[in-house]
């Protein structure tokens, strides 16, 4: 009886998972005519560590994430291969930090529409993808929007 007990506690003390990852405030930067580059921002936070390994959308041909930094005061931007989300604690994607870059958008973005994303995580060893739609904010936005749940 003690172990069905201990079994069935200690499946309950692992019970959160990376399906439960919120992801609030998600944006992007609208585009002037010609444009066909833009960032992507948000607040992600996950229940367990989990790790940001992908970003895809059928309006772009590529997308990627990004981290800029200030070395000597010289703003340098770089792809990186992933971005860690500790258990609790939120990890904000934003304007001159970790970012999503999206490249090659099929036509540009006008503020007020919506850009769908599928963000891929990878936590306990498996890969979980979260559909979401951003709204495009004018090119000077700097704030984040209102709460955004992810869809699994």
């Amino acid at each position: 009886m003690r172990a069905l007990l201990a079994l069935t506690l200690s499946l309950f003390s692992f019970s959160a998972t990376a399906a439960d990852l919120r992801i609030e405030g998600a944006w992007v930067r609208a585009t002037i005519a010609s444009q066909r580059t833009t960032g992507a921002f948000m607040t992600l936070t996950s229940p367990i560590d989990a790790t940001l390994v992908g970003v895809h959308s059928p309006a772009a041909g590529k997308l990627e994430l990004h981290e800029t930094k200030m070395p000597g005061g010289v703003m340098k931007m770089r792809a990186i291969d992933r971005i860690a989300l500790p258990a609790g604690k939120p990890v904000a994607l934003e304007p001159g930090g970790k970012h999503i870059m999206i490249f090659a958008l099929k036509e540009g973005l006008a503020a007020g529409n919506r850009l769908p994303l599928e963000l891929e995580v990878e936590s306990a060893g498996k890969n979980s993808r979260y559909r979401i739609e951003a709204e495009v904010r004018p090119l000077n936005a700097e704030a984040p929007v209102p709460h955004h749940r992810g869809r699994h």
